[in-house]
C-alpha cells in the first residue's frame, strides 16, 4: 500500500502536569518531516519527560502494526481506523469509527492515555498522534484532510 505513517508519542508524569513543566510537554511537536521518500514508511518518534523530551526516531519500510491501525482498501479509497492501545485509561465507550482517505489525502488522529504503573501505583500520561498519508508525502504540515481528536480529560 502507498502509505506514509508517522506516530508521535509524548509521555510525561504527574510532575509535569502544571506550570512550566506542562508548558514544555504541551509545546512538543506533533509532526516531523519524513526523512526518506517512498512507501510504505513507518516513522516513529518518542519523546518522554524522563529523556528530557529529546526525540527518539525510528524509521522502517513497513505498514503500522495491524493490531494498532486497521488499513483496508475501499475501492479507490483507504479505510483507516486507529485501535486504542489495550489496557490504557480512560476506556473510550463512544468512538468514531473509520476514516476514508482518497489518494493524496492525509489524516491526523490524536488520542491520550493515563497509565497506572504496577510497580509503584504512580500515573503517567501519553499523547499519541498518528499522521497518516495515503500516497507519498514529505511533511505533515498545514491542515490535514481529516482530523480526529480523541483526547479527553485525564484527571
Amino acid at each position: 500500500m502507498d502509505i506514509v505513517a508517522q506516530w508521535v508519542r509524548t509521555a510525561w508524569t504527574k510532575q509535569s502536569r502544571g506550570g512550566e513543566a506542562a508548558a514544555r510537554h504541551t509545546a512538543m511537536p506533533i509532526a516531523f518531516p519524513v526523512p526518506e521518500a517512498g512507501t510504505p514508511i513507518l516513522h516513529e518518534i518518542d519523546m518522554a519527560e524522563w529523556n528530557n523530551f529529546d526525540p527518539r526516531f525510528t524509521l522502517r519500510r513497513e505498514l503500522p502494526d495491524p493490531s494498532r491501525v486497521s488499513l483496508r482498501p475501499a475501492g479507490r479509497l483507504l479505510s483507516v481506523e486507529l485501535v486504542p492501545e489495550p489496557g490504557m485509561n480512560p476506556f473510550r465507550w463512544y468512538r468514531g469509527s473509520m476514516v476514508l482517505l482518497a489518494p493524496g489525502q492525509w489524516l491526523r488522529w490524536q488520542i491520550n492515555y493515563r497509565i497506572a504503573h504496577l510497580r509503584d501505583g504512580e500515573w503517567s500520561y501519553r499523547l499519541d498522534t498518528l499522521n497518516l498519508a495515503y500516497g507519498a508525502i514529505g511533511v505533515f504540515g498545514g491542515t490535514p484532510s481529516r482530523f480526529l481528536d480523541e483526547r479527553t480529560h485525564l484527571y
